[in-house]
């Protein structure tokens, strides 16, 4: 009689054990990680506690962009440019099982925060994500690589699902939108401390910045520029000397500028 109350008391335990659904991990797997299921962390939370990521121009560079990129046996492209992105699609999210770990570009993933992983968008970069079944949208950071599942178009974190309302159900139709920033540098190309860029300040002013533009322009025969970008405190404009050719050319040129009390230059890559 007691071994027939062994499989009733076992669908009790796990009926009461509170754990979500399983499913396949959709974030960056990799070999053994793979093993490992996700899914919601105990501490759940509600639409309005998940804030839009705030967008920023950060720099695009090597960490995260390699190209092309193989898991699983499939290769993928980082695009060679922002510009332009909108694509409809299905989105997955992903939780438990990477939250604290890295990210592809090596930051540390908190899945209770705006973010996103995606397979060929170069990475930082910011999209508005809108689930075409209810219209709730979200801004995320997207910093991460995956879903490495053919069907899907972005993996993202468990916040974001909640924000969009479909963390319960797993999946939801998607269009993802990146949002166009002035002023990123994409230094994909540029090796770790090779610098090619002297900034030599930036203004609010875009008159400001052409007039130190003009007195640099004068005492260098290298390229000067403003460029743009977009801060929090607005839009600010860059005045830029370079791409310089070699590091013996940017040593010179640091030269002559301090020779001509223009002191203070970033090194840039």
């Amino acid at each position: 009689m007691k071994a027939c109350w062994l499989p009733l008391l076992a669908l009790l335990l796990t009926a009461c054990t509170g754990t979500p659904p399983q499913r396949e991990a959709s974030g960056p797997e990799t070999g053994a990680r793979d093993a490992v299921r996700d899914g919601a962390p105990l501490r759940s939370i509600r639409p309005e506690d998940v804030a839009d990521a705030r967008p920023r121009p950060d720099p695009i560079l090597g960490v995260g962009n390699k190209s092309p990129y193989t898991v699983n046996g499939v290769s993928y492209e980082v695009l060679p440019s922002l510009a332009g992105y909108r694509e409809r699609g299905l989105a997955s999210w992903y939780g438990t099982k990477f939250h604290g770990q890295l990210t592809s570009n090596g930051e540390v993933y908190d899945l209770y925060a705006a973010t996103a992983a995606h397979k060929t968008l170069p990475i930082p970069c910011y999209a508005r994500v809108t689930n075409l079944d209810n219209g709730r949208s979200i801004v995320v950071r997207v910093n991460d690589r995956g879903p490495f599942h053919s069907d899907r178009l972005i993996d993202l974190s468990y916040g974001a699902a909640v924000k969009l309302g479909f963390m319960e159900v797993g999946t939801a139709r998607v269009e993802v939108e990146v949002i166009q920033l002035a002023g990123i540098d994409d230094r994909r190309g540029s090796p770790l401390g090779n610098y090619r860029f002297l900034q030599l300040g930036a203004f609010g002013s875009e008159n400001s910045a052409e007039r130190l533009r003009t007195e640099l322009a004068a005492l260098v025969t290298s390229p000067v520029a403003v460029s743009p970008v977009d801060s929090a405190s607005g839009r600010l404009y860059r005045v830029r000397i370079g791409p310089v050719d070699s590091p013996e050319e940017l040593d010179r040129v640091q030269r002559r500028l301090a020779d001509n009390g223009y002191t203070g230059a970033q090194l840039l890559p």
